[in-house]
């Protein structure tokens, strides 16, 4: 890490990277933002704007299981809870007994309720209550590396799975006439947002996450005209929110997770504006 902290003095010599904990902040930004600019683009053309949240939600129920059966490592429990919870939503989406938003909804209450039933126990929950806000200036460089493996590998099978994605997303029935199986892909899609989100929790936080993953894909889709500029334009307004909002969070010693969500929201609304103007 010496050398790449000695890169990062030589080209960014900024007042807030003279610390190693805001260096390895600034790059698990990097290294998170993108993903989640592009796996939102998907989730906002899906129309699973909460699917996020309910995810999020489930990170811990999933630590008050893991917890409940021995398990030493957090994320390995958060990975395999929030990959089964997603299979279900999907699953059951997919059944069509019900509408998206009613799922998500149920169930986002119901893995929260019961994460904390478990957690509550013997009023331990404050414990494990900085996941509700997260810090990611308690990233490590073990965390930075997990974090570089999963952004070629995430951003691989976002590619693989691209263009099936988006015909599955704007005719479910033409995608199957072409021989994609729309079950399949949508779930190795929502595996795949489980997993980022589940390596993101910690330092985004379950009340954020949501909104990190959708504003900048939002945000992207009122400036793009087709489905490449909506994915250039979401990772470029994700990558400017998640600087900035760190580098405002030490200026102002605040929550840096908050303050990137708000310079994301700010993006937005920009560029409602634009999208306005250029009407």
């Amino acid at each position: 890490m010496d050398g790449i902290y000695a890169v990062m003095d030589a080209l960014l010599p900024l007042e807030a990277l003279r610390f190693s904990f805001m260096k390895n902040a600034f790059l698990a930004v990097l290294l998170l933002t993108p993903l989640l600019g592009l796996l939102g683009t998907m989730a906002v053309n899906h129309q699973m704007a909460f699917f996020s949240d309910a995810l999020g939600h489930s990170a811990i129920t999933g630590i008050g299981l893991g917890m409940i059966l021995g398990m030493h490592n957090d994320l390995l429990a958060m990975l395999i809870f929030g990959i089964v919870w997603a299979i279900l939503i999907c699953l059951i989406k997919q059944s069509g007994s019900a509408s998206v938003d009613t799922i998500i909804s149920v169930f986002s209450s119901t893995s929260i309720a019961a994460g904390l039933l478990i957690l509550a126990r013997g009023g331990k929950f404050a414990k494990y209550s900085s996941l509700l806000i997260g810090d990611i200036l308690a990233v490590t460089p073990s965390d930075l590396l997990a974090l570089a493996i999963a952004l070629p590998i995430g951003v691989l099978l976002w590619a693989l799975l691209y263009n099936q994605l988006l015909m599955t997303s704007v005719s479910p029935s033409l995608a199957r006439s072409r021989g994609i199986r729309t079950r399949i892909i949508e779930g190795a899609f929502v595996v795949l947002v489980a997993v980022a989100v589940m390596l993101a929790i910690r330092w985004v936080g379950v009340m954020l996450i949501n909104a990190l993953l959708i504003l900048p894909a939002a945000a992207g889709r009122n400036l793009a005209r087709n489905s490449r500029q909506h994915a250039v334009f979401s990772v470029l307004i994700a990558l400017f929110s998640g600087i900035l909002g760190l580098l405002f969070a030490y200026s102002q010693d605040t929550s840096a997770g908050a303050s990137i969500v708000l310079v994301a929201a700010a993006c937005y609304a920009v560029s409602l504006l634009l999208r306005k103007w250029r009407k």
